[in-house]
């Protein structure tokens, strides 16, 4: 029987924090709202339970406190399912959205339970939230602190990992199956995964259905707080909690960070068309920027609504749930989806040190963590490269650009191929930050996988249903004359040279290398550059490719292996030439072909690096480097090149060739053969070829030298 009755004025109350906290004997529930008239907590037995069991009427009198709502629950514990309700005014023309009939989830609830469901009278009922208690058992973890200079992410999808039959892991889908492949991640070699969004976000439509078109990657969050109830093995409500805490500290225990991408740019309430499940429902014109007066929603992430991130309110909602995150589940970093809308006041203007991104850098609970910025939206700022100060890492989108655009050959990128190499200065250094602010990457989830960057030149995204309208156009990718798979072996091998040419630069380039989940053995969405609906084979990894691609993972091992043990490529501050710091040696040279100084103004594809070593000054330690010499064709027809004169006093081994076949084209730790007494090494069409070398122990390089 359904109990509706006014909550008693208590001896004790707790008007902070938010959200619903547990207390001796019961649940402290607390909530904002500034113009809501009545609140009211609704208490649920199940999670299939249309209407509530029990509904406590808070006391304006005696459970406000300003704009908060706060009022003491007995006789509750850990895993109770609840709504809040509000009634207040409804005049959407001027962004008031109040509906005393709707179901409102908690904006700071820990979890969620359950599906959205539709009653009898067409009431929507979101799923409900759940009382969590935050108690686990740790074991003495703690963050790792690894310094940013010395990570190798790994993005990868937690459904999407071992949802294929093929991962045979006894938990598919789920955070447990992360658990289950960490030893494929430690035999990789990577240092951090960056998992695509667990906030909370829909599994089936706000009438109950299930999505046509499911949002898979989960950029459409609902509930901050709270991790996605639907990578969870168990079907207990709050099980999420317990399960994703475990998979953090198995991370952890095999020395890998977790960073989280976080989606705090819009919501899936959608525009003035769509449902009131939330923050609409709570203060509409205080979470969300709103055109004119309010009737209309400023869409600057491209989903229908923008969080009004630089709202006190929203700002403070925002840095708790950071905070959370780090403190409650051990969260090693974040990557800000669309960052660039942080950057927004509540007009939408751009404005300089935004409160809420300087928040976040300078909170001293967020000061172990790891920040990076998608430094651009949907509405066309673009801010790479100037993103915030200088706790902001960025992904580097420039980068990617760069870089694919050399090696597919287009005219006049030598240049820009060099300055990526080397850190990419031309964006970071006048702001004060350092090569590791830029994360590199040459793919994302957000296009072409990279063994699809290198079979196809038009994105094929007709499966999304959108009559192939959507994704990016501009991929800057080749396909070698067939679009698609193939059978001709001058393709294959083509392609196969490429993608390494793709992973080496990557790794071996300053700043910070991201790779996506699959690419090191050749994961295909076959043409799809936008999978976002796709929870499928096209998205998910399918692991027969590890063994059908052993030879590039063994590749990409080694060349992981070889920056983690290689400080040369991972320095902490930009390469010097010899003309910025007089008297000294040159931290990078740069030559033709002919290993002559190079002519940046010619359009020549092909140049060499020598990179001279360099160890950290750090006494904890025992590092030290390697010269590099690079030499790097990115035209179609084989060339020779000559060694540089300043080279030549070096004893130099081959590390890779990316041309040659497995195992030869790469050999781990650089202990392949010698570099021949003729000073001439010959490269393939589209090919790299790296040489490292000891410096000689006491005595002066040679006049000339390195």
């Amino acid at each position: 029987m359904l109990m509706t009755h006014t909550h008693p004025a208590l001896q004790f109350t707790h008007p902070l924090p938010y959200g619903a906290i547990l207390h001796d004997g019961g649940v402290q529930f607390v909530v904002f709202s500034r113009s809501a008239r009545a609140m009211r907590v609704l208490l649920y037995e199940s999670v299939d339970d249309l209407e509530a069991s029990e509904v406590i009427h808070l006391d304006p009198q005696t459970d406000r406190w300003g704009d908060v709502w706060s009022a003491f629950v007995p006789g509750i514990g850990a895993g109770q399912l609840y709504h809040f309700q509000a009634d207040g005014p409804y005049e959407p023309e001027f962004g008031q959205r109040f509906d005393g009939t709707a179901r409102l989830i908690d904006p700071y609830a820990r979890a969620l339970a359950g599906t959205f469901q539709q009653s009898a009278d067409g009431i929507v009922r979101p799923p409900k939230c759940v009382v969590i208690d935050d108690q686990f058992q740790w074991q003495g973890d703690r963050h790792l602190r690894r310094n940013l200079s010395e990570t190798i992410i790994y993005e990868l999808h937690v459904r999407g990992f071992t949802q294929s039959p093929t991962s045979g892991v006894e938990h598919p889908g789920t955070y447990l199956g992360v658990i289950e492949k960490i030893p494929y991640l430690k035999s990789l070699g990577v240092t951090a995964v960056e998992l695509m969004p667990v906030h909370e976000f829909p599994i089936r439509d706000c009438f109950g259905n299930r999505l046509d078109r499911p949002n898979y990657w989960g950029y459409d969050s609902m509930a901050f707080f709270a991790p996605h109830r639907g990578y969870a093995a168990g079907d207990e409500p709050g099980c999420q909690v317990n399960e994703f805490k475990q998979m953090v500290r198995a991370l952890h225990q095999a020395g890998i960070e977790v960073i989280l991408d976080v989606v705090f740019n819009h919501t899936s309430e959608g525009n003035e068309l769509g449902p009131t499940f939330s923050f609409k429902g709570l203060e509409n014109k205080v979470y969300y920027m709103l055109e004119g007066d309010g009737a209309y929603y400023r869409n600057y992430s491209g989903c229908g609504n923008t969080v009004n991130g630089n709202h006190p309110i929203v700002r403070e909602m925002i840095f708790n749930c950071l905070r959370h995150w780090v403190h409650n589940y051990h969260i090693d970093g974040f990557r800000f989806d669309l960052a660039s809308i942080l950057s927004r006041d509540r007009e939408g203007n751009l404005v300089p040190n935004p409160p809420l991104v300087e928040v976040i850098a300078e909170d001293p609970m967020l000061a172990d963590t790891k920040i990076i910025a998608e430094a651009w939206d949907a509405a066309g700022a673009y801010q790479v490269g100037s993103f915030a100060n200088l706790r902001w890492a960025e992904w580097n989108g420039r980068y990617r650009d760069d870089v694919r655009r050399f090696w597919r050959g287009d005219p006049g990128q030598r240049g820009h191929l060099a300055t990526r190499l080397a850190g990419s200065s031309d964006l970071y250094e006048p702001g004060g930050r350092k090569p590791y602010h830029s994360i590199n990457f040459i793919t994302s989830h957000d296009g072409f996988t990279l063994n699809d960057l290198v079979s196809y030149v038009h994105k094929h995204n007709e499966a999304n249903g959108e009559g192939n309208r959507d994704g990016e156009n501009n991929n800057h990718s080749s396909n070698f004359g067939v679009e698609g798979p193939t059978r001709r072996p001058e393709v294959r091998e083509a392609r196969l040279r490429q993608i390494k040419n793709f992973l080496a630069t990557m790794l071996l380039s300053q700043g910070v290398p991201m790779i996506v989940s699959g690419d090191e053995c050749r994961r295909t969405q076959r043409g799809n550059n936008n999978a976002y609906c796709q929870d499928n084979e096209i998205s998910w990894f399918d692991w027969q490719l590890v063994d059908e691609n052993e030879d590039l993972l063994r590749f990409t091992q080694a060349l992981i292996d070889f920056r983690k043990n290689e400080p040369s490529v991972r320095r902490e501050d930009f390469l010097r030439g010899m003309t910025e710091r007089r008297g000294e040696l040159p931290d990078v040279s740069w030559f033709d072909v002919d290993g002559k100084s190079i002519d940046w103004k010619d359009d020549d594809p092909r140049l060499t690096c020598l990179l001279r070593a360099w160890t950290p000054g750090d006494e904890e330690r025992d590092e030290r480097g390697r010269h590099l010499l690079m030499f790097i064709n990115a035209a179609a027809e084989p060339q020779r090149f000559t060694v540089p004169g300043k080279a030549r006093n070096l004893d130099w081994r081959r590390l890779l060739d990316t041309a040659a076949e497995s195992p030869q084209d790469i050999f781990p730790g650089g202990g392949g053969p010698r570099m021949g007494r003729t000073l001439r090494i010959d490269l393939a069409e589209r090919s790299l070829v790296v040489y490292v070398a000891d410096p000689q122990k006491g005595q002066r390089p040679k006049s000339g030298g390195i």
